[in-house]
């Protein structure tokens, strides 16, 4: 099912916090940011929480308690470390700061469970979240509950003349919440990828491959001046609705970090964006062509990455006996040719994307297309409940990518989409004062934009305008490619 979150398309003024004194207010007049959870009643922001903090919970449910510890990899975290994160949120940034005596239920949390925020105060080193072995599983799940169960029952008492403040910080955490729903999807992957047993996260095995998918068609991006970022007024996939019929707006249009603001005029050329994205069996005839062997197809830093790192083929694809297979969430399975290549740095994008005589689109060239394109939506993490009642969330494979002519094919959805665009700021961009103004902004230096959300985003928290970013070399998100050419 699909979950909406009380996106009402309200501005709010920006939060102040002062961190000399833990008290916060409201600045009219500044720069103003979205707000998921503006005007709703106290009773639909108790359920928008309780939503998605279960559905967090659901998606470590599968996992075994040695699972919840380990970390593969220096960019990722233990799963134990997410669920312990988010709550540091609440309690940091929610509770202590706004709700009068209200004492933390472990002081060193606040160290260990800080990410980046250095406004706050010092952080454990990223790198060495996976040594740390206490608190215990059943420890960071009490102090979740706990948590939970103080906000919850500050949020039936907050007076109408503080709503506001409380509301904003809580909407803002719960986007947080969903965005680590997915990094704990992508650090569960990592994890298992790196056991020779090869285990698996889901049951259920992936679908075997279904044939050779149509041709690449190319969808004309007109010459002009267009405006792209957040728009109050709502911005929605595709002008001419959602060609799979799906006939409903995402629950993510309500809301937008600073990062997508403001709304500017860009320039585009005549161009051409691919209608799909590319498969693996694209991408495999680019390793048969000696792709990884020819530096005249990789930039100088790319081509010095795949001779420090040795690579050859995108992150999880394993060849065994002549075979190609790759390890999912599923567990290791034979190489399915007709779904998008997946989990590919910047680098083997604008590699493939030379091979092919195209390039990888702008940002603006993206955002435009899927504002005014059709627009058929891809694999998503969606909420449910199981028969109890409780939410529950389902991570899916990417599938095939069919469907109709003139289409932008799952633009939306199965994987990330690498862009040519630098992470950076947009013209009269201004953070969030305090420390909500560390959590892009700081970001916005040698990093790539991928756009369209995957397979492990819930379906509440994307929208066309969504900036996410990664380094070049980074191959740890569902990322893969969607083709651009010139059309001067």
């Amino acid at each position: 099912m699909w979950v909406a979150l009380y996106a009402g398309l309200f501005p709010i003024s920006i939060l102040i916090m002062e961190l000399g004194n833990g008290r916060s207010s409201l600045l009219p007049g500044e720069t103003r940011f979205p707000n998921l959870l503006r005007g709703a009643t106290a009773e639909e922001v108790d359920d928008a929480y309780r939503t998605i903090r279960e559905a967090t919970i659901s998606l470590v449910d599968p996992l075994a308690t040695e699972d919840y510890v380990v970390q593969s990899c220096p960019e990722a975290s233990p799963p134990k470390w997410h669920l312990a994160h988010t709550t540091w949120f609440f309690e940091t940034l929610v509770l202590e700061r706004l709700l009068a005596g209200y004492e933390v239920i472990e002081p060193l949390y606040k160290m260990l469970f800080n990410s980046y925020y250095e406004s706050v105060g010092p952080y454990f080193t990223r790198v060495n979240r996976g040594i740390l072995s206490r608190p215990t599983v059943t420890e960071v799940m009490f102090y979740r509950e706990q948590v939970d169960k103080r906000l919850l029952e500050w949020i039936g008492s907050i007076p109408q003349d503080g709503w506001d403040e409380v509301v904003y910080l809580i909407g803002w955490g719960l986007q947080h919440e969903q965005q680590h729903q997915e990094l704990i999807m992508m650090d569960i992957l990592a994890n298992f990828a790196a056991n020779p047993l090869n285990p698996s996260y889901c049951s259920s095995s992936a679908e075997d491959s279904r044939g050779p998918v149509a041709d690449i068609e190319w969808l004309s991006i007109p010459e002009g001046v267009v405006e792209i970022g957040y728009d109050s007024d709502g911005t929605y996939f595709g002008d001419a609705g959602f060609t799979d019929g799906a006939g409903f707006s995402f629950a993510g249009a309500g809301f937008a970090y600073d990062n997508e603001l403001p709304r500017h005029p860009e320039y585009l050329s005549p161009a051409s964006i691919a209608h799909r994205t590319v498969t693996n069996g694209e991408f495999l005839e680019f390793l048969d062509a000696g792709g990884y062997s020819n530096p005249l197809l990789w930039l100088s830093d790319g081509w010095r990455w795949v001779d420090e790192q040795n690579r050859r083929h995108p992150r999880y694809w394993r060849q065994i006996n002549g075979d190609w297979f790759e390890f999912t969430l599923y567990g290791l399975v034979p190489l399915q040719i007709d779904i998008p290549v997946s989990h590919v740095s910047f680098y083997e994008a604008d590699a493939y994307a030379r091979w092919k005589g195209s390039r990888l689109p702008t940002e603006a060239e993206w955002e435009w297309s899927a504002l005014n394109l059709p627009v058929t939506v891809g694999g998503l993490l969606e909420y449910g409940r199981d028969e109890g009642g409780s939410h529950q969330g389902s991570i899916y494979r990417a599938g095939q990518v069919t469907g109709p002519s003139g289409s932008l094919l799952h633009a939306v959805g199965d994987v990330w989409e690498w862009t040519r665009s630098p992470y950076l700021a947009y013209p009269g961009y201004l953070p969030p004062r305090g420390s909500l103004g560390e959590y892009n902004g700081k970001f916005m230096n040698g990093q790539y934009v991928l756009r369209g959300g995957c397979v492990a985003t819930p379906a509440s928290h994307i929208r066309p305008t969504y900036r996410n970013f990664f380094q070049p070399e980074s191959t740890w998100a569902f990322s893969g490619i969607r083709l651009a050419r010139d059309e001067l």
